[in-house]
């Protein structure tokens, strides 16, 4: 599944990435958005992009782009 795919308040787990050697995806892994991590949609912008989620105690909001490369489970 893709963000894309999540409303407002739905939870999701990172599977994983598709693009592992993306340029932003060590930048999110960083963050502590690691394969079994769970999250919750916060909020969506007006135009979908970005897309704020919510996991370990912290909001980040995420581009469409970025948030492409996530394969994510729903929980």
């Amino acid at each position: 599944m893709q963000l894309a795919d999540f409303s407002i308040g739905d939870e999701a787990i990172v599977r994983g990435y598709s693009d592992p050697a993306a340029p932003f995806v060590n930048q999110l892994m960083r963050l502590g958005l690691i394969p079994g991590t769970r999250f919750q949609v916060i909020r969506i912008a007006p135009f979908g992009d970005p897309v704020e989620i919510r996991f370990r105690g912290f909001s980040l909001a995420i581009r469409k782009t970025e948030a492409a490369v996530l394969e994510l489970d729903a929980t």
